[in-house]
């Protein structure tokens, strides 16, 4: 994600739609589907799903503000094609800070909205949370799903997940380049090397840039506050984050009935007529002006009794399970603003100056060996698979895959009813032939 696309967050509706981290390392079960679990792995949560017998596991890392329950129906779909693949999606270790004991009760707007939820304490070592810790966390969870080299390993994301994805396969870790512990590589509507410059936006990562911003963190607060401050909803980084995962709790649990919340939210954003949870719901992620696409789904309309008819290509209610959460979430509570940075300079996909500033270890791009995956939405007029076969281009892949849908938003290819959804059509002949 790139500045414009966090200034875009900010002055959209659908910009707060966040849900927390994990509140304990509890695992949880589905009672019909697949298997599916969720538990600590080292500093980091997985929400697994599919069996664990697969001989294949692909692990999905999110974009900015992302979490693991953002790929839930999505790895469901997935594994009821391809019964030999299992999903694990992660939560990254800033997960933890959440405070989710709210939504296990029968009121979660009196105990965030009044203020009693548990909030994050600024810590330095927060500030310290970029793409090295990430990555350290995250080849954990590849060694594990790869059992010793019984199984193998596809390494993906949506927006800065893929990129961050291939900043895992370029990486240097202690003088073996991540591309050898993967199979293939999966990239939903992200990479690098421009692959957002179809938001018009400037990424500020030269040396000197990188350098202020640097300095800027160190003196200053290591959680990103734009989203909650930009809409108004206060100061603190989780505002934002909680309001919208309220929404989605009463939308998932009682569609239908007078939204809890609409009289609550902040003027500006609230509907101009009765809504029920749903059309609520529905409102912030579609129907509101000023909706980014970005971060919107293409899912129906709000109808004259102010409750959502479904009648695009994604359901709301698949919205709602997932951002409801409560355990995983859809989004993070808290984002560093270090991951912010090294994100941004990892862009041009190469050891740069900028990237030994920071100590980006991108030592191995033009050696990256593994087969790949990409997909595209609207958002960026065509950058991302341009930018995907620049990569295909400037490395050793030796096959790439690319596939699109431009009638979809951002989070549509996540959340699409499986029979409208060209990522799930495209993604499962890929899987079969690793």
């Amino acid at each position: 994600m790139n500045p414009t696309r966090r200034k875009l967050l900010a002055a959209a509706l659908a910009a707060g739609l966040l849900a927390a981290g994990p509140a304990s390392a509890s695992a949880a079960a589905s009672t019909s589907g697949p298997r599916e679990s969720y538990a600590a792995l080292g500093d980091v949560h997985v929400l697994k799903i599919g069996r664990p017998s697969a001989k294949r596991v692909v692990v999905l890392v999110s974009g900015m503000y992302g979490a693991a329950n953002g790929f839930r129906v999505l790895a469901r779909d997935l594994v009821a094609r391809t019964p030999d693949t299992q999903v694990w999606a992660v939560d990254r270790r800033e997960q933890n800070l959440a405070d989710l004991g709210g939504f296990q009760g029968g009121d979660p707007a009196r105990y965030y909205l009044d203020g009693r939820y548990r909030k994050s304490p600024t810590s330095s070592r927060a500030r310290s949370w970029g793409l090295k810790v990430a990555l350290d966390d995250l080849r954990g969870v590849v060694q594990a799903a790869a059992d010793h080299g019984r199984r193998k390993v596809v390494l993906g994301g949506h927006s800065w997940g893929a990129t961050t994805a291939l900043a895992y396969a370029a990486w240097d870790f202690a003088g073996r380049p991540g591309y050898q512990d993967l199979s293939g590589l999966l990239l939903i509507d992200g990479g690098v090397h421009g692959a957002f410059a179809g938001e018009g936006g400037t990424i500020h990562n030269a040396p000197e840039e990188v350098r202020a911003r640097l300095a800027a963190i160190e003196k200053g607060e290591p959680f990103d506050s734009y989203l909650s401050q930009g809409k108004g909803f206060g100061a603190r980084p989780e505002q934002a984050a909680i309001w919208y995962q309220l929404v989605a709790w009463y939308a998932h649990r009682d569609p239908h009935a007078p939204s809890v919340l609409a009289d609550r939210l902040p003027e500006k954003l609230r509907p101009s007529r009765p809504v029920t949870n749903a059309g609520l719901l529905g409102w912030l992620v579609q129907a509101a002006p000023g909706t980014a696409p970005q971060l919107a789904v293409v899912s129906g309309r709000l109808g004259d009794d102010g409750d959502w008819v479904d009648d695009g290509m994604t359901p709301l209610s698949r919205v709602a399970e997932a951002m409801a959460g409560p355990a995983p979430g859809t989004f993070e509570w808290y984002w560093p603003q270090r991951l912010s940075l090294d994100l941004d300079a990892v862009d041009p996909y190469a050891d740069t100056e900028s990237a030994e500033l920071l100590g980006l270890r991108l030592w191995h791009a033009r050696r990256v060996n593994v087969p790949l995956y990409a997909f595209e939405s609207g958002l960026d007029k065509g950058t991302e698979l341009t930018a995907a076969r620049w990569v295909v281009k400037h490395s050793r892949i030796p096959r790439a895959t690319y596939a699109g849908d431009h009638a979809m938003k951002h989070l549509d290819p996540l959340f699409a009813a499986p029979g409208r959804n060209e990522l799930t059509r495209t993604l499962v002949p890929f899987l079969r032939g690793l």
